[in-house]
């Protein structure tokens, strides 16, 4: 449903906020690998989500990733539109610049409540929420 990146950066940030619950900052190598995911890409896109804010890092010993725990909760919407923009929940079905009611592709109406249901998933849920779910049994992630 997202394209790679926007995958990673979700699995990354819930494996992040669901260390930090236990009291643990895990720095790059450590979320690639419980994220199965390619070392040196983890590492872009950890690094881009410091500089969009969502994450925080600092280097050296007992250094790693974490989030600020006085920002509010990140909602799953926030980070997709950032990576792809809106285009997975609000865009054409069939991928056509111009789909609309007034002008609608072959997938308009068909594909209009998956959009909603998709933006109401992704609006809904945050990282936090996703790593309290994990801590309650979740099985992937390595957790």
């Amino acid at each position: 449903m997202f394209n790679k990146e926007t995958e990673y950066a979700l699995r990354g940030l819930v494996y992040v906020q669901f260390q930090q619950m236990l009291g643990h900052k895990p720095g790059i190598v450590e979320v690639a690998r419980e994220i199965e995911a390619p070392l040196f890409y983890t590492g872009k896109i950890l690094q881009r989500l410091v500089k969009m804010g969502f994450l925080m890092s600092t280097k050296g010993k007992g250094g790693g990733f974490y989030f600020d725990a006085t920002k509010p909760e990140l909602p799953l919407k926030t980070v997709v539109q950032a990576i792809e923009g809106d285009k997975t929940y609000a865009g054409c079905g069939f991928g056509l610049k111009e789909c609309g009611d007034e002008n609608p592709c072959p997938l308009h109406e068909q594909f209009a409540p998956i959009r909603a249901a998709i933006s109401k998933l992704i609006g809904q849920n945050t990282v936090q929420s996703l790593a309290r779910d994990f801590r309650k049994g979740g099985t992937i992630l390595g957790l």
